[in-house]
């Protein structure tokens, strides 16, 4: 059951994959946010998660303000890049600027395809906190939280309880 169970987590993970491909750039930064607000940042309340304008965005897709008078947030980038388009360096260093242009310390940049080497290490010289988010992660997250996810069916697998036996067959 547990092999089983990898394997359907396995395909589900690539079909969110490969939805979030087909979604527009707002909607996917809308997925996001969600995402973020169902694993409890903002209070799980969508008011404390806004979505940046579309154009002249500084680089900042959304914003979750963790506590409910807006003192402390999480800025967020968020790229649909194809599989083979690995989020480079270059654009984690830009994803820093706007958050030292805001004032920021705290970030989440999320794509559906995976980081380069130089971009995880860049990470280890910035005083930010910044989180990296591939899309093999993002979908497991996905799942995790319940966000474009549902569950169909629930299986119980029981066993023999050895305490409950345990002094009749001493």
């Amino acid at each position: 059951m547990e092999a089983a169970s990898a394997l359907l987590d396995a395909a589900l993970r690539d079909e969110l994959i490969s939805l979030l491909y087909q979604l527009s750039p707002q909607r996917f930064e809308r997925v996001i946010l969600d995402l973020l607000l169902a694993m409890g940042y903002g209070g799980g309340d969508l008011a404390n998660g806004l979505m940046t304008k579309a154009t002249g965005d500084g680089g900042i897709d959304g914003i979750i303000h963790e506590d409910a008078l807006g003192l402390d947030a999480v800025y967020v980038q968020a790229k649909r890049y194809a599989a083979d388009n690995k989020v480079s360096r270059p654009d984690v260093q830009r994803f820093i600027g706007s958050l030292t242009g805001e004032g920021a310390t705290k970030g989440v940049f999320v794509t559906t395809s995976d980081f380069s080497k130089e971009a995880h290490e860049y990470l280890h010289r910035v005083q930010h906190r910044v989180v990296l988010i591939n899309g093999q992660r993002l979908a497991q997250l996905m799942i995790q939280h319940g966000v474009g996810v549902r569950v169909r069916q629930t299986y119980k697998v029981q066993s023999v309880d050895e305490d409950y036996f345990g002094d009749a067959l001493g």
